[in-house]
This record gives structure tokens, sequence and C-alpha cells, in this order.
């Protein structure tokens, strides 16, 4: 087996995770599969920043595992779901990192969503749809 790289953020490639005070509501066909207000906002070099919500805060009666794995070498491995009222736009549609690296331990324990698998990623500020 190769041996996978280990890189550290840094000022070539920055990662920050900071918690998102606004309310995150993730919907798929029709239905709300996460609601959160205690997602934390991962921003990664130039990449578009992207909203980790508490496992606990999805549906996960919605979620089926899937053998689908990848790997950062910022981040760790990833597992995945798909969402099952989501038909084939939401295969592997949700990620986690059940053993983060130390940079971004805090996201242990959220998952993440792929936008373009999903209807919609809202993020809602002072009870205003932003």
């Amino acid at each position: 087996m190769t041996d996978k790289p280990v890189l550290e953020p840094g000022p070539d490639h920055p990662i920050t995770v900071t918690p998102n005070g606004n309310r995150v509501i993730v919907t798929v066909a029709g239905k709300v599969i996460a609601d959160t207000r205690s997602a934390l906002t991962l921003q990664e070099a130039d990449y578009p920043p992207v909203q980790y919500v508490p496992l606990t805060d999805v549906d996960q009666s919605a979620l089926e595992r899937t053998s689908t794995e990848t790997y950062c070498p910022y981040k760790g491995d990833a597992s995945y779901y798909s969402i099952t009222d989501g038909g084939d736009k939401s295969v592997d549609a949700v990620w986690e990192y059940q053993d983060p690296r130390d940079a971004v331990a805090a996201i242990k324990g959220h998952v993440a969503f792929y936008p373009s698998r999903v209807d919609s990623i809202d993020v809602e500020a002072d009870g205003d749809r932003a």
C-alpha cells in the first residue's frame, strides 16, 4: 500500500474552522435533511467555504452510508453517505472525516454536503435567508 502524504495548513494553503452563528438548513426533494445553529465554516485556501453540520442535527434516517472513500492530505480520510430521497442526484452527497487531522479536529462529528447534490444549503442570518 502506498503511503498517503500528510500536509499541514500554512501560508500557502491556509485552513480555518470557525463557528457559524447563523442557522443552516439543507433540503433535498422538498424535505429538510439538516437544520442547525451549530454549523462550522471551514475555509480552505481559495476554495468556497464549506458548512460542516453536526451529525446530530441531520436526519440520519435519510442517509445511507456508501463504500466511497477519498483522501485529503490536509484533513484525512473521508467517508460518504447518499441521501435516499434525492435519488441519483444525491449519491455520495454527504461526507465526513471521522478521524480528521489535528488542524481540523473541530469537524469531527460533523458532515458536509455537496451543493450540487442537494436542493439547497441556506444560511439564515437574524431570521432572514442570506
